[in-house]
């Protein structure tokens, strides 16, 4: 039986799930959205254009200068993580060679730590106190201050180290897909190794470099851990909206919020449109492209090696954060009389044992929103296959609009949405609950699991199906004993995903948690502010180590292939 057989009529239960489905999104991605920009517009004395005069106001340019650092931040963003992850790509997809494995492993080593962490790593590293400063200073009597790592440089490098993962990716999916014939009959033709290169091989990977550069300007554009621990006085939008809300002109921040949205909404658009041209580069021919050999001689000797030491030059925040996690608080950090830290102790740790309700927080509220994304996201993948439902096309890009919605953004759309009671919280104001953080992480991390789910209902036979409903099974057996079984593998990939992404989440707790939910990454961010910077590593090891740990179980026993990124 193929794929056509899918296709049938809507039924009562179809319809059923579609309603509860739209309620789903309608009350807690469309309403939020519409709710923020109805903000925007509102004032005392009723509907006003007042708050985006006041964002492109040139008397007060704030807004402007914010947005514009956004931008050229993310442009070069893009550049940094093209110059690292492009070659990264073409080496590793281009070449066999003893350690490549463990090479390609190390590189996506990024992926692992989640955004408040990898940017405190950074300033434990680059920083002026921080190990590359100091060890400058100490050994070569470089000033640490000129050297260390701060303001719009800094976030740059946190975004390259971040970010490159996205242009390996889809190059190293583009080169391992490419049809060798097309070189091939370049080569017969005459055209030099630049002439094959410029006319053939750049053609071919541009879709997969502008999906990437697309994909990192956009995530760069959201990022808010690296702007609100580097900028200093430098103004970046996403921080902007944070401080705007903080300081309570609503209004303002609401206009700041509806504009950061309109440019992500257009990234979406721009993103979907080249991922799609790439997948018809890319399905030309079935032929998969070899690895070459290194050639003989001091080559194969020496560039095995020396790849694996410089993929594991990604494992360096890692390493560093372990580090400093064993320090005994105060006697390295702010000194610069030795270059790696003297004095080692187990207190950190025990210090984090006896504080470990944020841990335990994050641990039920990534739990909590992780398994309303898989109900929800099974039922979306089941409605969008097969052309079960009209409108398929039109649930798809709304169920993807809460990845192109940046985290401060999902964060105070929630907040203009329900600070009063109203049918989608049952007549309850969720602002200052506990509920209103498991819904951000729940709407954050919704289109992975949806995605993973019709993926994987994609894969499923509905042979399977038909065979067990003439055996005389009724829907929700057939379900849980054939379907179910045939996608698990698939939703729990995503599913992992959305739950580690939502353990070590920051940029939406910032607005909205609250003490009965304070998470681990609002903990380490105040032993960070309190400069308790040793315990602020241990709890990040911490966290590092539960991620790392779901998954390689993943990986190992339930034989689940996770892919995916986060945006700091």
């Amino acid at each position: 039986m193929d794929r056509v057989s899918r296709h049938r009529v809507a039924g009562p239960g179809v319809w059923l799930l579609a309603a509860g489905v739209g309620f789903v999104l309608v009350g807690y991605v469309i309403y939020p959205s519409l709710a923020v920009v109805r903000e925007s517009f509102r004032a005392p004395a009723g509907w006003t254009l007042d708050n985006y005069a006041r964002f492109f106001s040139l008397e007060w340019p704030t807004n402007l200068v914010a947005t514009w650092t956004s931008v050229w931040i993310s442009l070069a963003s893009v550049a940094g993580s093209a110059v690292v992850g492009v070659p990264l790509a073409l080496f590793l997809a281009a070449f066999e060679f003893p350690g490549r494995r463990v090479a390609s492993a190390l590189v996506m080593m990024p992926l692992v730590l989640p955004p408040l962490v990898g940017v405190l790593a950074f300033v434990f590293l680059f920083a002026e106190s921080g190990l590359i400063p100091r060890g400058l200073h100490l050994f070569f009597g470089v000033d640490p201050e000129r050297w260390s790592l701060g303001g719009a440089w800094g976030i740059v490098a946190v975004h390259t180290y971040s970010f490159y993962v996205y242009f390996s990716t889809f190059v190293a999916a583009a080169l391992e897909g490419r049809d060798p014939s097309l070189d091939e009959a370049a080569r017969s033709l005459g055209a030099g190794r630049w002439m094959r290169l410029w006319r053939v091989m750049i053609p071919l990977l541009a879709p997969a470099l502008v999906g990437a550069a697309l994909l990192v300007f956009m995530v760069s554009m959201a990022s808010f851990s690296a702007p609100l621990i580097f900028a200093g006085a430098m103004r970046v939008l996403s921080v902007q909206i944070y401080a705007t809300k903080l300081s309570g002109d609503l209004g303002l921040a609401a206009a700041q919020t509806a504009i950061l949205s309109a440019i992500s909404l257009v990234f979406l658009v721009f993103v979907r449109s080249w991922t799609g041209r790439r997948r018809a580069v890319l399905s030309a021919r079935g032929v998969v492209a070899r690895r070459r050999r290194l050639p003989e001689g001091a080559l194969r000797l020496v560039v095995p090696p020396a790849a694996v030491a410089i993929s594991a030059l990604a494992l360096l925040p890692h390493l560093t954060l372990v580090m400093l996690s064993f320090v005994r608080q105060g006697t390295w950090t702010f000194r610069l009389s030795s270059w790696l830290p003297t004095e080692y102790t187990f207190d950190n740790y025990r210090y984090l044992a006896r504080v470990a309700a944020p841990l335990v927080h994050s641990i039920e509220l990534a739990a909590l929103a992780t398994a309303l994304n898989v109900v929800l996201g099974v039922a979306i993948g089941w409605l969008l296959v097969g052309g079960r439902l009209r409108g398929g096309r039109a649930l798809d890009v709304l169920v993807m609009l809460p990845w192109a919605l940046p985290g401060t953004v999902v964060a105070v759309n929630l907040v203009s949405a329900f600070s009063r009671p109203n049918v989608f919280s049952f007549g309850v104001a969720l602002v200052g609950t506990f509920w209103l953080l498991p819904l951000a992480y729940f709407v954050r991390n919704l289109p992975l699991v949806a995605r993973s789910a019709h993926a994987a209902f994609e894969q499923f036979d509905p042979a399977l199906d038909e065979a067990a409903r003439s055996l005389g099974a009724g829907w929700w057996l057939r379900f849980r004993r054939v379907t179910f079984p045939a996608i698990a593998p698939g939703v729990l990939g995503g599913s992992l995903l959305a739950f580690v992404t939502a353990l070590g989440e920051f940029v939406a707790s910032v607005l909205l948690w609250v003490p009965s939910n304070r998470p681990v990454s609002m903990a380490i961010f105040a032993e960070y502010h309190e400069y308790n910077l040793e315990a602020a590593a241990a709890y990040g090891v911490v966290l590092l180590l539960f991620i790392a740990v779901v998954l390689v179980l993943s990986r190992t026993l339930l034989g689940v292939q996770t892919e995916g990124g986060t945006i700091v």
